[in-house]
């Protein structure tokens, strides 16, 4: 029988394995979006990559409202203190999201505002892109709270250097994730901008990887102890540096595996460092939200336990066979 314990561990691991795999699987999305401009000189460019984000951006998105939900449920204190707290940040990313969708269809529909549409794609792909490793930095680094769990700073408490860092850090692996997926995804001119862009993100996102692990000795000396956090930053760079030997040859798929288990490795280290606590509290620790003060009871997560065991292997199935039936290069012309 599952003690309260073993189920508020199991449920930190899965909502560390949703996001994880959002990021993974919307971040290439994301990533192509905020590409945009430099990737598709032309029309038929766009379409090309359109194309190859149409049939999966929108169920690329499950996973983050799956665990949206998971974490309302499982743990209602950190999502009313997140979701309360980081109320500007989180409007701004969903009006992104929300004119991200639109865009995308009214660009085939509106042909006279092409222009318009496309960069309305790509700004509703780069504030979410910044935003999430923003939230996520301030929740690793800790934000002020009281004893009632509520957020007491304000929107420019959030806009701190080290979660600054920790939004671009973001930003870069996912357009590392996008420039190799659109190299994968593509052929000829389109082709070699995508992989001209994944060598300069890979730049910027090894840059950003040392500037994090130099502000966080800074900012949270205790994390520069943690050895899981280290295996998790030897499994990013290795990860990194296969990628990047791999982008010289000719096999676009290899660099977008390696890019996407560096973003794996990415959420590794946030949740080594975080563990057992979800919300770190700045100042005092005992305020801090943890799986053990902010979790649902052992009912509520026994029977989301169920729901998800039956849940999860239906939407990863689905989404192998959608990504097997539109696996291969883009040809407008078929």
């Amino acid at each position: 029988m599952e003690t309260l314990q073993a189920l508020q561990i199991i449920w930190f691991l899965l909502i560390g394995i949703l996001l994880a795999g959002y990021t993974v699987l919307d971040g290439f999305d994301l990533g192509v979006g905020s590409l945009l401009p430099l990737l598709a000189k032309e029309e038929k460019e766009t379409a090309v990559l359109f194309t190859s984000i149409g049939p999966l951006w929108d169920g690329n998105e499950v996973w983050l409202l799956t665990a949206g939900g998971a974490l309302f449920a499982a743990f209602p204190h950190v999502y009313a203190t997140v979701f309360s707290g980081f109320y500007l940040a989180m409007m701004l990313i969903l009006f992104a999201l929300i004119f991200r969708a639109v865009s995308l269809e009214f660009w085939s529909l509106d042909n006279n505002r092409r222009s318009l549409w496309k960069w309305a794609f790509t700004a509703g792909s780069l504030v979410p892109s910044v935003l999430f490793g923003v939230a996520l930095g301030n929740v690793i680094l800790g934000i002020p709270m009281n004893e009632s769990m509520e957020f007491t700073g304000d929107f420019f408490t959030l806009l701190r250097p080290f979660p600054l860092a920790i939004g671009i850090l973001g930003l870069s692996a996912i357009l590392l994730q996008g420039s190799t997926f659109a190299a994968m995804k593509t052929g000829g001119a389109l082709h070699e901008r995508s992989r001209a862009a994944a060598k300069r993100a890979w730049f910027l996102l090894v840059a950003m990887m040392i500037i994090a692990i130099a502000l966080s000795s800074v900012y949270i000396p205790a994390g520069m102890t943690n050895p899981l956090a280290w295996g998790c930053t030897g499994v990013v760079f290795a990860a990194l540096v296969i990628g990047r030997i791999w982008m010289n040859r000719d096999n676009d798929t290899i660099p977008f595996l390696m890019s996407s288990i560096a973003c794996v490795g990415l959420w590794g280290i946030a949740g080594s460092l975080q563990f057992p606590n979800l919300v770190n509290a700045a100042g005092e620790v005992g305020l801090s939200l943890s799986i053990y003060n902010a979790s649902s009871s052992r009912l509520t997560l026994s029977v989301m336990l169920i729901i998800a065991a039956v849940g999860m292997p239906v939407v990863i199935a689905y989404t192998i066979y959608v990504y097997r039936l539109f696996r291969g290069k883009v040809d407008l012309g078929r």
